[in-house]
């Protein structure tokens, strides 16, 4: 039986990778440089490659790369204040499985940006626990943040299931004993998702496999 479910965030809970891509597509189009959603999935999203690479391999001069990474993230950061779209059908599967598992959010993101995007949405509420980016040493695809968040949760890998929208982030819950259900992405799609449990088209598949254990423990 499923005890608990540990979320990532970005992209998965809350509309902020496509936000902070056409954030990007926008500034870099204005420096003379054009970013495809394809390759911005697999480089940015899937192999973890930095802004300033990309943007030098795009061919800007890079001494103008610094002033231009700063304005962008500037301008996203602006953004998030404004609060964040949920992914389709969040709301109602995390009302739907609150009281009845424990909820954990894992996360690339630093705590503050994870508050800022949140706003008042409502939905941390849910949350027991929220591991982020700059509380661990070691970022996904390493199991650190899934095996902190099951300590901080004191359950074990077999009593919970783990959500992704990325490949980066189904090797770090594989890597930490954990069985996961992948939800790509308009971005990140493009990546593999073999190593998944299961691959849904939004979160609320995550209710069958959760309802699916419960008959088995009956």
């Amino acid at each position: 039986m499923i005890e608990a479910i540990l979320w990532d965030n970005d992209g998965l809970l809350v509309d902020s990778e496509s936000l902070f891509f056409e954030m990007t597509r926008t500034f870099f189009a204005e420096a003379g440089l054009q970013v495809e959603a394809e390759y911005w999935g697999v480089e940015y999203l899937g192999n973890a490659k930095h802004s300033y690479q990309i943007a030098a391999e795009l061919g800007l001069a890079p001494e103008l790369i610094p002033s231009l990474l700063d304005r962008r993230n500037e301008a996203f950061v602006q953004r998030l204040r404004h609060s964040v779209p949920l992914m389709p059908k969040v709301r109602e599967t995390i009302e739907a499985l609150a009281g009845t598992v424990r909820l954990a959010i894992v996360t690339g993101s630093p705590r503050d940006k994870v508050l800022l995007m949140h706003g008042n949405n409502g939905l941390l509420d849910h949350f027991e626990v929220i591991v982020t980016d700059d509380e661990i040493s070691n970022p996904k695809p390493h199991p650190e943040p899934y095996l902190k968040a099951m300590e901080m949760l004191g359950v074990k890998p077999e009593r919970c299931l783990a959500v992704e929208d990325s490949q980066r982030g189904l090797d770090s819950a594989v890597a930490a004993g954990l069985r996961c259900i992948a939800v790509p992405n308009a971005l990140t799609k493009v990546q593999r998702f073999d190593r998944a449990h299961a691959v849904e088209a939004d979160v609320s598949g995550v209710l069958k496999h959760v309802n699916a254990t419960k008959r088995l423990a009956r």
